[in-house]
């Protein structure tokens, strides 16, 4: 249970810090560091949602099957989106194009930011729940 705790803690510092990396986003650096900053608090946040299952009792191995298993036990809302995240983190990391990266940060600032938020006002839900 407390790795749970942590693990969301870890997760709404990190989803603070890609708050503040939008707000001050002025040019390609600076979405270079949000696109960085978007990769990390994935990690995090399915990581968290990894340890939220197990103690559910349901192993997941991989970003998609945490992903999938969330939404079915309504964790999640638009599973999705979160699997449209995943792609683009995979992209982000993986390969460089001005052009894809401009139009992540787009999607990061105004999708995937909101789905975030909400995901983190679900696990702060869930450990009040316990």
């Amino acid at each position: 249970m407390k790795a749970i705790e942590i693990s969301i803690e870890n997760y709404t510092k990190a989803l603070n810090k890609l708050i503040e990396g939008i707000n001050q986003a002025n040019d390609e650096l600076d979405r270079d560091g949000v696109l960085q900053r978007f990769e990390f608090t994935f990690e995090l946040f399915w990581k968290t949602l990894k340890l939220i299952l197990k103690y559910e009792g349901f192993e997941c191995r991989s970003p998609r099957s945490c992903i999938k298993e969330a939404f079915e036990k309504d964790y999640i809302v638009d599973s999705e989106t979160f699997l449209d995240m995943l792609e683009d983190r995979n992209l982000s990391s993986h390969v460089y194009d001005e052009k894809i990266s401009l139009e992540i940060y787009e999607r990061i600032k105004n999708i995937y930011l909101v789905k975030f938020v909400d995901s983190s006002k679900s696990f702060q839900d869930y450990v009040r729940n316990l």
